[in-house]
């Protein structure tokens, strides 16, 4: 079974039916533009946004979990309820489906440990906030992830959150959905499921491959 059929297997319903996923609502992602990038944040801010235009506006996050390992195996957004008649893998401009190999995919690469989907528009907020935090703070700059997003997934107690939602300029909208990436480092597909009126209905980005 390839990638492609395994996503189609797992996620053209309304919910994942498997034993080995446990699904947790995550909340709701805006996006502005409807101009979605996904990437490392940390590593790749210049990440370019999907080829495809998504719609604009307040979508579900799902995050499904390997209920073994409790590691994050995909994470999906639902733009909404129509039936997915065809599963096709994201791209971003440059890349083309006809020049993979075998299993090849296009993605992103993980360094981090730490994944997300933003915006086109928010991700022009972050890279803004990085900017001025290393120009506010010189020498004493920690880097984005101390100065923003580690108090988003560290409580005062110590504990670890999974995923979080930030907003990199509190006078926008957007958001961003950050969450940690299966085991950790690696090179990570989405895949985007069309209806009938080949109009997006979901985006799931696969970290673990969980099969029957």
């Amino acid at each position: 079974m390839t990638h492609i059929e395994n996503i189609s297997r797992l996620f053209s319903k309304d919910f994942v039916e498997s034993p080995l996923i446990e699904t947790f609502d995550a909340g709701k992602i805006m996006l502005t533009t409807g101009r979605l990038v996904a990437c490392d944040p940390l590593i790749t801010n210049d990440m370019k946004d999907f080829k495809i235009n998504f719609p604009q506006g307040e979508f579900p996050v799902l995050v499904h979990k390997e209920r073994e390992s409790n590691c994050i195996a995909y994470v999906e957004i639902v733009f909404s309820n129509s039936q997915v008649s065809e599963w096709k893998m994201a791209t971003t401009e440059g890349q083309n489906i006809e020049d993979l190999k075998g299993e090849e995919i296009f993605g992103y690469p993980v360094e981090s440990g730490m994944g997300c989907f933003m915006d086109v528009e928010t991700q022009d907020c972050l890279n803004h906030l990085e900017n001025k935090l290393f120009h506010r703070k010189g020498g004493e700059f920690m880097g984005i992830y101390e100065e923003f997003f580690h108090n988003h997934f560290f409580d005062e107690n110590g504990a670890i959150d999974q995923f979080a939602f930030l907003k990199p300029d509190d006078e926008k909208s957007g958001n961003i959905f950050a969450f940690e990436t299966g085991y950790g480092e690696g090179f990570y597909a989405s895949y985007i499921g069309f209806g009938n009126d080949n109009q997006p209905v979901k985006i799931v980005t696969e970290f673990i491959e969980i099969g029957s």
